[in-house]
């Protein structure tokens, strides 16, 4: 059927008075499949609110380039500046891995997870524009953060085992550990734990013992800290936790990367005292 001549003038006024609009080109990014990966955080909260500050003081022009700038930082880079980088995305709730100041696969997911979200080329790779936005959406870093001192994780409700007594609760789900005693939370510390061919044992168990300078026999790996509660795993300090993060696993034991806060821990926790390991 053909338009009448008056259809087609009606169908080009709209246009020209901004009544009809086309659909905007492209699809939004899908984050990379990866076993380690950031998340979908498109919905925070945290980042809602701060995109809301940051887009009254953007420059919107410069969302609308299409090409990526020269890569400022990206996968394999470490140091002080890839600390930097990780502290703000944890601010706005992109990136939950703790700060490692190594740019590895979390940190490039979170990053292509930003860019996306922003409508930026999506690269993996910090460019200008992405570092820009990323500033204006945080604030500077605290030394704690920059430390990955700050828990990043948010644990859920207290096993009702972990309520009576002196108990290292230890939740799966929100990767956190717990030191509680009758009751009330002393101490919350990021955990890491085994790979799937070495899981790390769930039950309710008690510290059998404990040495301060262990050395794996099986795997000749440092076990500072060491607290033992279950057929040769134990939690303890892990410098590998520290620098890769969840990039890595144990080989069943609970890792904790705070050499601080597990000090401590081994301070406060008596041969005997119980263990809870649970998913929340």
């Amino acid at each position: 059927m053909k338009l009448s001549r008056l259809a087609v003038v009606a169908a080009t006024a709209a246009l020209g008075l901004g009544l009809v609009h086309p659909a905007p080109a492209g699809a939004r990014p899908v984050e990379p499949d990866s076993t380690q990966s950031a998340g979908d955080r498109s919905g925070s909260t945290a980042e809602h609110r701060a995109d809301h500050r940051a887009d009254h003081r953007a420059d919107h022009g410069a969302d609308h380039a299409l090409e990526p700038g020269p890569a400022l930082l990206s996968p394999g880079d470490q140091g002080d500046e890839v600390r930097d980088l990780q502290a703000r995305l944890a601010q706005i709730d992109w990136f939950d891995a703790g700060v490692t100041g190594y740019y590895g696969d979390v940190t490039e997911a979170a990053v292509r997870g930003f860019q996306g979200k922003r409508g930026f080329p999506v690269t993996g790779e910090v460019d200008q524009r992405t570092l820009d936005r990323l500033h204006q959406m945080t604030t500077q870093p605290t030394a704690e953060e920059l430390a990955g001192t700050v828990s990043t994780n948010t644990p859920g409700a207290l096993d009702p085992r972990c309520r009576t007594g002196r108990v290292l609760c230890v939740d799966k789900t929100s990767r956190t550990l717990r030191w509680v005693v009758d009751g009330k939370v002393l101490k919350t510390v990021d955990v890491r734990f085994g790979a799937t061919y070495t899981p790390t044992r769930e039950g309710e168990f008690h510290v059998y013992f404990k040495d301060a300078d262990h050395v794996s026999h099986l795997y000749g790996s440092s076990m500072p800290y060491a607290m033992f509660f279950s057929g040769g795993q134990a939690v303890h300090y892990s410098s590998d936790f520290a620098t890769v993060g969840y990039n890595g696993a144990s080989h069943g034991c609970v890792n904790v990367r705070d050499l601080a806060a597990v000090r401590w821990l081994y301070g406060q926790v008596r041969v005997g005292d119980a263990v809870v390991v649970y998913w929340s």
